[in-house]
């Protein structure tokens, strides 16, 4: 995927009194930002999740970045960014991000040495 050029995001975050009412179909892993631990802040109203997250952005590195359905090198890939493509990234844990391109996905796993050094202030 390609075609990022900004680093802010354009979606709205529920607000008010959330819940939901009756089943939702699960979705099929590799599309919503959505796992059963947590989800993408603006599913909250949508879907259930232990926890809702706000995105930090990121952009892909140099190389790009390959997103996997899973945190192991051998997984499929579900999408791929080019160099400087936004990235929401929702968790880490060790050497891997788990992200998504916004709030209807795609989602996926993605080496943290793949992203963009992050942005400090000065």
């Amino acid at each position: 995927m390609s075609g990022a050029s900004s680093q802010t995001t354009s979606y709205s975050v529920p607000s008010g009194v959330l819940g939901l009412r009756g089943p939702v179909a699960k979705p099929a892993p590799g599309t919503l930002p959505l796992r059963g631990d947590l989800a993408h802040m603006a599913l909250a109203g949508r879907h259930l999740a232990a926890h809702y997250v706000i995105p930090n952005s990121r952009t892909a590195g140099d190389a790009g970045a390959d997103f996997l359905m899973a945190p192991r090198e051998d997984a499929d890939i579900v999408f791929s960014l080019n160099a400087g493509d936004l990235i929401e990234v929702l968790d880490t844990e060790g050497d891997w991000a788990w992200g998504c391109i916004g709030p209807d996905g795609p989602s996926g796993y993605c080496k943290l040495s793949s992203l963009a050094p992050e942005a400090t202030d000065s």
